[in-house]
């Protein structure tokens, strides 16, 4: 178990097919932290909706995380666009969940970070939420098709490669859609007198500097599996848990590689002594 002073996760998206559940119940069962921090699309309401996607592996993040508070971890949820619902009960407690519109973190150096969703800040969902949900279509549709192009690139060992996250990166790319929605939300952290912002929202995980702010974006669990964690000493921190995985899966790959073939080389070697 590894542990940290915060972990900071956001668009998991429970409820939906693409949710990479398996991986984020795998990453939460091996790490630990005083405070969980929740930004958003936790669970995908718009999705539910429309038709009822619920796996064991869904209920076992909803476990973990719920097993965290019992224990003692401070976990904050702060809705986003696609759990909304949740805006409606500021100050709550579920479970030992505090649900929260934003939050103010210190970290352990002193600096201080506004904690949001993000959403505000997307002009989209502010002003035609019909083309959000539109969008939202489109993008689950292209999750269902990850898999299947996936199965036939494997058979060319290939690598896990994310239509659904190439074709937004294309878009946003043309219209410079991420660069200015860090500007824009960097920009209000400033003028709230904040060091920096940990955010969602658009599926892009980063850590830069902003001019005098400090821009955090914690990724999502479908596409990147990403997590921002925050040492003992303050530094803040970009875990890519799915090229981790990946790796350590490869290594044990090649450790029982090489014990199959030592197990070979000294029953040739017995057996010649026989």
């Amino acid at each position: 178990m590894t542990n940290y002073r915060a972990i900071f996760i956001s668009d998991v998206h429970l409820g939906t097919r693409g949710c990479r559940a398996a991986l984020l119940a795998d990453f939460l069962e091996k790490h630990d932290s005083a405070v969980l921090y929740l930004v958003g699309d936790i669970f995908d309401g718009w999705q539910i909706k429309r038709g009822w996607h619920w796996p064991s592996a869904h209920n076992d993040v909803v476990q973990c995380i719920l097993g965290k508070a019992q224990k003692g971890t401070r976990v904050v949820f702060i809705p986003g666009n696609h759990d909304e619902v949740m805006r409606r009960f500021p100050g709550i407690h579920f479970g030992g969940i505090e649900v929260k519109d934003h939050d103010t973190f210190v970290a352990a150096n002193g600096k201080r970070y506004l904690v949001t969703h993000g959403d505000q800040f997307d002009t989209v969902i502010a002003n035609a939420k019909w083309l959000a949900y539109l969008g939202d279509r489109a993008y689950a549709t292209l999750i269902w098709l990850n898999p299947k192009i996936n199965m036939v690139r494997r058979l060319w060992s290939r690598k896990y490669w994310s239509l659904s996250k190439w074709s937004k990166h294309q878009v946003k790319q043309a219209v410079n859609f991420i660069g200015k929605y860090e500007e824009v939300l960097s920009e209000d952290a400033r003028q709230r007198g904040f060091d920096g912002v940990i955010c969602g929202h658009i599926h892009h995980a980063a850590i830069r500097q902003i001019g005098d702010v400090h821009y955090v974006n914690t990724g999502d669990w479908v596409e990147s599996c990403t997590a921002i964690v925050e040492d003992m000493h303050g530094a803040l921190r970009l875990v890519d848990w799915e090229s981790r995985s990946n790796r350590m899966r490869l290594l044990e790959q090649r450790q029982t590689r090489r014990k199959r073939a030592q197990h070979a080389l000294n029953f040739t070697s017995e057996k010649e002594q026989a």
